[in-house]
């Protein structure tokens, strides 16, 4: 529990006898692929009268414009915002805070006393060390020489007596000296771990805003407030494990989730929810404004602009907001039914709390498993690549949009790579490679190229070109194979270009894409497919071609 009466006792400008202050807890967040929506409850006792609730508890962050505020058991009234000159407030640490700071304290005194036992170990040496130096000069001194025998043996033998008893207690203090080193080791190492653990706590001290809710009460009672407000300091992005079972062609999709948060204060046990709005991007349609068009006298245009006139030019100037909403990004596609579609997106409900800590956590979270079967081929590629890939070519057919994000790739169980998907709509086709197949070797060689001057009379340049493009399987197995290469194409009538291929292509302008080219065909172990692509281009002389 937060101690606020100390608040009222030290703030009575700020917070009256008649406000009631109200600890409120983030029950429910609603995250999008930037930003979120939190909702705060607390329960509170009201008298019969007028009463502003005071919450202190809110992050200085929040979006205060977008607080939205609703009351159980008493009547709302004005609602009063602050996030500077806001009382402070007595967070009451937790428990595991708590433990945490105490064990880091112990070991820092165990610290202490090791280091104090440790010097007083070598003060003991020291001290040793000072009879033996102090024996030795006993024995050396210029009375010496006036003993008689039986004094001299006495104090010979008491000189090497205490000696030897000085080395031995030398020898034993370090013997204990090096042994509290080390315990002292063990203890430097737990100390930094408990101050690791400490840290990871994340404890919340970041400075809270105010909000003061007026209510009337009709009589004593029990009340409920709820706070709901928008946040830009959290995000959520799918990622996915897709397993593929070559033979079979099976795709299994892992769905997952990674959420984060640094809000300034942690979210403990919420319920957890994810959109797939996009509340920060474009909500409005673009405008279209009218185009102006005319005409001059040639000569005045040259003069005004020094050069010649552009559409750019002849259009009308506009303003940045304009400039900003032509450009802005296309609405998102309109997602097919799904178990959580209201008509504008998917929403996914999380069934277990979640915990999240502000500006350190990074949780993943799990949405549930696709299954669905594939085609799988070799896309080749020589005019880019040495080797064929595996690829696994799908239409979604499992009745849930495949959102853009990070994907996770494992054939026949062993993980391959890693790679990103884009948007893919329900029954929309896509392709989703799963690495290199070494095994199905590409190349592409160009055989003959001829440029130059087809003399003065037909005052035209032309090239030509020869390109043979091999594919040999080398590994033990059929392989169904698509083939991608190009061929230039002009929107220009002076610019002539024909091209031929043997064998010719299934498909010419793949998707859409003029001058792609695409061969299937099925190639067996052991087997070198060829293809060859003649292409020529013919152009004015004085044109240069790009």
């Amino acid at each position: 529990m937060r101690a606020l009466p100390l608040i009222l006792a030290v703030f009575p400008s700020v917070i009256w006898a008649a406000d009631i202050p109200v600890e409120t807890d983030v029950s429910t967040v609603t995250l999008y692929p930037r930003g979120g929506t939190v909702i705060r409850e607390a329960s509170f006792d009201v008298t019969e009268g007028s009463h502003d609730l005071i919450v202190l508890d809110l992050p200085r962050n929040t979006d205060l414009g977008s607080v939205r505020v609703a009351v159980e058991g008493a009547t709302l009234g004005a609602v009063t915002a602050r996030q500077d000159y806001v009382p402070p407030r007595d967070d009451t640490k937790s428990a595991a805070i708590e433990a945490a700071e105490a064990e880091v304290e112990r070991l820092e005194e165990d610290l202490r006393d090791a280091l104090a036992e440790i010097r007083r170990i070598e003060l003991a040496e020291e001290a040793a060390a000072a009879r033996i130096a102090f024996l030795g000069y006993l024995g050396s001194g210029e009375g010496v020489a006036g003993m008689d025998v039986t004094t001299l043996r006495d104090l010979s033998r008491m000189i090497g007596e205490e000696t030897l008893a000085a080395k031995v207690a030398a020898h034993e203090a370090r013997l204990r000296a090096e042994e509290a080193e080390r315990n002292l080791e063990d203890t430097r190492e737990a100390l930094q771990k408990a101050r690791d653990a400490l840290a990871a706590l994340v404890p919340q001290d970041t400075p809270r805003a105010l909000l003061a809710v007026a209510v009337e009460a009709e009589a004593a009672g029990e009340g409920r407030l709820t706070l709901t407000y928008n946040v830009a300091e959290a995000s959520w992005g799918p990622v996915y494990d897709m397993r593929l079972e070559r033979e079979s062609g099976a795709l299994t999709i892992e769905r997952g989730a990674y959420v984060a948060q640094a809000t300034g204060e942690n979210w403990e046990g919420v319920a957890l929810s994810l959109s797939t709005v996009r509340p920060s991007d474009q909500t409005d349609p673009s405008e279209i404004h009218p185009w102006r068009r005319w005409i001059e006298d040639e000569a005045q245009v040259k003069r005004q602009t020094h050069g010649a006139v552009t559409d750019l030019q002849m259009e009308p100037a506009y303003s940045e907001s304009r400039a900003e909403g032509d450009m802005a990004e296309a609405p998102a596609p309109v997602i097919v039914a799904d178990a959580d579609y209201d008509g504008l997106a998917v929403t996914y409900s999380y069934p277990e709390p979640v915990t999240l800590a502000s500006g350190a956590d990074r949780v993943r979270v799990t949405l549930g498993e696709l299954t669905t079967e594939t085609e799988v081929y070799a896309r080749a590629v020589p005019l880019a690549d040495r080797t064929a890939f595996l690829v696994a070519g799908m239409t979604n057919e499992t009745g849930e949009l495949i959102l853009p994000g990070e994907v996770m790739k494992y054939l026949d169980g062993r993980y391959v790579g890693r790679g990103f998907t884009d948007l893919v709509p329900v029954g929309a086709e896509t392709d989703i490679a799963f690495g290199p197949i070494e095994g199905l070797r590409l190349k592409r060689q160009v055989e003959d190229r001829e440029e130059g001057d087809r003399g003065v009379i037909s005052r035209s340049n032309d090239l030509s070109e020869r390109v043979r493009i091999e594919v040999e399987n080398l590994t033990a197995r059929a392989w169904p194979v698509r083939l991608t290469d190009r061929v230039p194409y002009t929107e220009q009538e002076d610019l002539e270009i024909d091209w031929e291929a043997t064998p010719m292509p299934d498909t010419r302008d793949v998707d859409g894409e003029r001058g792609i080219l695409e061969w299937r065909f099925d190639i067996a172990p052991g087997e070198t497919q060829v293809i060859t692509l003649e292409q020529e281009l013919e152009w004015p002389e004085g044109k240069v071609l790009r």
